[in-house]
């Protein structure tokens, strides 16, 4: 299959600037920060003594995926919270364990095709949803937005976005994703539009192991029932085990091949390199 590549697009509140060496360095706002990057398997265009100059924060792992944020500039009243916009709206950023901030912004992509493809009364259905940056932009595009996440912080969080972007009514769900969708479809609700961003791995609140390669398969047609005609899916994967083609065959047994669009997320960085970040399968009924 041909490879197509999708692009997102800096924007004033973000710029990813370089990367390299097992690392990226990106401008959140006023606050830029340093953060380990395994794609990044080349070499960085700007030197790591100039990164520490440019930067504010550097995070550090000390096993698996935590660590700590070292305060490069060493001021005292560096801020660890704060907030950037994106076309309109206002969502807060906060330095965690996990090396994340509360946003993907290589997915400004995704979230410009919601806004061009959903009109007002549109029902949007966002699985996995996080800090809920997607389901604001459905909102802001007047659609009736269904908000899905298994933490209830993150959920905390997506509610201060929205009020932080001076909307409302966003309907939050306290759920694991792919129950409350396969319940959705025995209630018989359609949606105009879903997104999902599950991840490659996980633990349930019982212990129970998530990994992607086998829940794929029932996202997906759980998905093909809940979507109306005409509607759309985005499907996010940041898993090496999952090729594109594999993604292709498993979508292939749910949806029409003439539905289906498949491609790599990639975003360039200011002195001219490029990152992946995953794959992106879309249908358009």
């Amino acid at each position: 299959m041909k490879v197509v590549k999708q692009y997102s697009q800096a924007w004033d509140s973000y710029e990813l600037i370089d990367a390299g060496g097992g690392k990226k360095i990106e401008r959140f706002g006023n606050l830029t920060l340093i953060r380990p990057e395994l794609q990044a398997y080349f070499k960085s265009e700007i030197p790591f003594t100039k990164w520490d100059e440019m930067a504010d924060w550097e995070f550090v792992e000390d096993h698996k995926k935590k660590g700590y944020w070292k305060n490069l500039q060493a001021k005292e009243d560096m801020p660890t919270a704060w907030e950037i916009g994106y076309g309109g709206l206002k969502l807060k950023l906060e330095l965690t364990k996990f090396k994340h901030v509360g946003l993907f912004p290589e997915q400004n992509s995704n979230w410009d095709f919601i806004s061009k493809n959903l009109k007002k009364g549109d029902k949007f259905l966002n699985l996995f949803a996080y800090t809920g940056a997607a389901s604001l932009v459905a909102k802001k595009a007047k659609a009736d937005v269904l908000h899905v996440d298994s933490v209830k912080q993150l959920i905390s969080w997506a509610k201060e976005n929205m009020e932080k972007s001076e909307l409302s009514d966003v309907k939050w769900v306290l759920e694991d994703a792919l129950k409350f969708a396969q319940r959705e479809v025995k209630r018989g609700n359609r949606y105009d539009g879903i997104i999902m961003d599950p991840p490659a791995f996980g633990l349930g609140a019982k212990g129970e192991k998530w990994i992607l390669e086998e829940k794929l398969p029932f996202l997906l047609e759980t998905a093909s029932q809940l979507l109306n005609k005409r509607g759309f899916l985005i499907v996010n994967t940041y898993s090496p085990k999952l090729t594109l083609k594999q993604l292709e065959t498993i979508a292939k047994r749910y949806f029409d091949e003439t539905e289906i669009s498949l491609t790599e997320l990639w975003m360039k960085t200011k002195t001219g390199k490029e990152l992946f970040y995953g794959n992106v399968l879309k249908v358009q009924k």
